[in-house]
């Protein structure tokens, strides 16, 4: 399920007061529904509410879906020599003839190297 990160505060607080009105004062859901509310409240007050939004986002976005291929190659030696103008960062993914590579430093010797690192969409069954 996709939940929304650009959430309406006042709407969920209005929600979570309807919720809490089902609780008796002092009952752990009440108090429970309380700190959820203060805590959303705090976040928006002190300016964090943007902050937070990021945080809600990558919390329920599963990690497959944030992985970004930062470039595709039809064959190694495009792959190589892009690789060679060293405008390359260590980490980088990249497909090369349909399959995920990351970049990563060179043990021996200095420099950077793919290594295989299948991508989300190659282990689907």
């Amino acid at each position: 399920m996709a939940y929304n990160s650009n959430f309406d505060v006042d709407a969920v607080m209005a929600i979570l007061g309807t919720v809490g009105e089902q609780f008796q004062d002092g009952a752990p859901e009440d108090e429970a529904l309380r700190i959820a509310a203060v805590a959303l409240l705090y976040v928006r007050d002190s300016g964090k509410l943007e902050d937070y939004r990021e945080y809600f986002r990558r919390f329920f976005v599963p990690a497959t879906e944030s992985i970004s291929v930062v470039q595709s190659f039809s064959t190694t030696a495009e792959a190589d020599a892009w690789l060679a103008q060293g405008q390359v960062q260590e980490g980088d993914l990249v497909r090369v003839a349909g399959k995920g590579f990351r970049v990563i430093a060179h043990r021996k010797g200095g420099g950077l190297m793919f290594l295989r690192t299948p991508l989300p969409d190659e282990m689907a069954p």
